[in-house]
């Protein structure tokens, strides 16, 4: 099974979301493998957004994501990055479809709910700034030989 890693970031955490995006992911028949909650510091933001450092909204990006706690996840799944990716939606939440959790609940591109990783490799990434691996718990899911073929 894919592993991603999903982060629902202040704004989310302060509308009370949690229970909400997490259900979603769930329901649709993922796995939780590890969560954690906490205010990011400064040195794991900077690795973790290490690609836009350099950006004029890196400053307010920084300010937002420290502003507050997230909730951090391992999800693991078939395909689980497309499929994490599709029920997140667009980055922009005026061009994310309704059903998606940011066209659901998002109004701003700079405060937009929730991070997920983009690729596997960005997955696998992620994964190792926020988790270590005895953090992340694997086991089977009594269902997930209704979900799999």
């Amino acid at each position: 099974m894919e592993r991603t890693f999903l982060m629902i970031k202040p704004d989310g955490v302060q509308r009370g979301l949690i229970g909400e995006i997490i259900a979603r992911f769930e329901k649709k028949g993922l796995k939780l493998v590890a969560g954690r909650f906490e205010v990011l510091p400064e040195d794991r933001v900077m690795e973790h957004y290490a690609e836009h450092k350099d950006k004029p909204f890196f400053p307010g990006l920084k300010a937002y994501i420290t502003s507050g706690p997230c909730f951090l996840m391992v999800w693991e799944g078939k395909n689980v990055v497309s499929i994490t990716r599709q029920m997140i939606g667009a980055t922009n939440p005026a061009e994310a479809l309704p059903g998606t959790i940011r066209g659901d609940f998002a109004l701003e591109i700079g405060m937009n709910v929730i991070h997920g990783s983009d690729s596997d490799e960005t997955a696998d990434r992620e994964i190792a700034i926020h988790f270590k691996p005895e953090e992340i718990v694997s086991f089977e899911k009594i269902d997930e030989k209704f979900l799999y073929e």
